[in-house]
């Protein structure tokens, strides 16, 4: 019997290509498709990406469903434990975007340390003679504080150290320095925790008050990591020298549309994964994985995220 998967967004071609020679694919990219799908198709596997949910409703709607999958890391999208309760696999691509985020994160510190966005925005401007007036400075030397240490934390580290600039960390499993040292003596502070009950808005009044008043915050793992009111507020009065991120708890930004346009931040839409190359990867991974178990075969144990709750 042929599988049928069904896709919430798009993905790679060539991870397409893949799915369609060995499973039926449907797609539900909007809430049309998706119920009329529902209404017609035994549904063996959904694929997510970033934005569509994995959740309650999407699983009791499929009831022969096996997996639930995400291409990417995070699964703040896919309700686990209720496809764990489920004995549904849930797969992901642990470790594929470490390497792009990394470099996004080092692209931020850049832009904001020596103020690159706007040194071009004024050449573009024709207003050559604003570099009587930069004040921009340089990585080399600068000490950078690191929360959350896993595979993006730990890369984000070697490049910093490549530029010579000091670290410090905190993680709940691997803490050099306590969270109020790292965020007091660190120059720039980049957050790659997971989002969770314990993570949620992290950094707060408290936070952003131990950091130094010329300290920059960088955001490339959950936007809800942080207090963006507080963050806002912190901005405003100087209390940090600026704000680079990747991500935002609404997207695109809607109650956050001021600290988007503040002349003090730099945000980017979501997009420090979907270099080609990663996209590719993610895709790939994710459907090789699905397709393995939905043809019987055994898939990278590391790609499924609850194999050690579904006895």
């Amino acid at each position: 019997m042929i599988k049928n998967v069904l896709l919430l967004e798009t993905i790679a071609p060539e991870a397409l290509a893949v799915l369609q020679e060995s499973v039926n694919v449907f797609t539900g990219y909007d809430e049309a498709s998706l119920k009329e799908v529902l209404k017609q198709v035994e549904v063996h596997a959904v694929i997510t990406r970033g934005k569509m949910q994995i959740d309650r409703a999407l699983m009791e709607a499929c009831p022969h469903l096996q997996v639930a999958a995400r291409c990417g890391v995070g699964l703040d999208n896919v309700d686990v434990a209720e496809a764990t309760a489920r004995k549904v696999l849930v797969i992901n691509a642990p470790g594929s975007n470490a390497a792009t985020i990394a470099e996004h994160t080092l692209a931020l510190m850049l832009m904001l340390m020596r103020d690159l966005y706007t040194s071009a925005e004024r050449v573009k401007q024709n207003d050559w003679n604003w570099r009587n007036q930069y004040a921009g400075d340089e990585l080399n030397g600068k000490t950078l504080g690191i929360l959350g240490m896993g595979n993006i934390g730990k890369r984000v580290a070697r490049l910093a150290e490549a530029f010579d600039m000091k670290v410090k960390y905190w993680s709940r499993s691997a803490q050099e320095c306590s969270m109020e040292e790292v965020l007091s003596q660190s120059d720039i502070v980049s957050l790659h925790l997971p989002l969770n009950k314990e993570t949620d808005q992290i950094i707060g009044v408290q936070q952003l008050a131990y950091m130094k008043p010329g300290a920059f915050l960088i955001n490339t793992a959950r936007g809800a990591l942080i207090d963006h009111a507080a963050l806002l507020e912190a901005l405003n009065t100087h209390a940090i020298a600026g704000f680079a991120a990747d991500v935002l708890p609404d997207e695109p930004p809607v109650q956050n549309l001021s600290l988007a346009q503040h002349p003090r931040t730099i945000i980017t839409p979501h997009a420090a994964s979907l270099t080609a190359s990663t996209y590719r990867r993610m895709c790939l991974l994710t459907v090789n994985n699905v397709v393995a178990v939905l043809t019987g075969r055994e898939p990278d144990l590391n790609s499924v995220y609850n194999r050690n709750s579904i006895v």
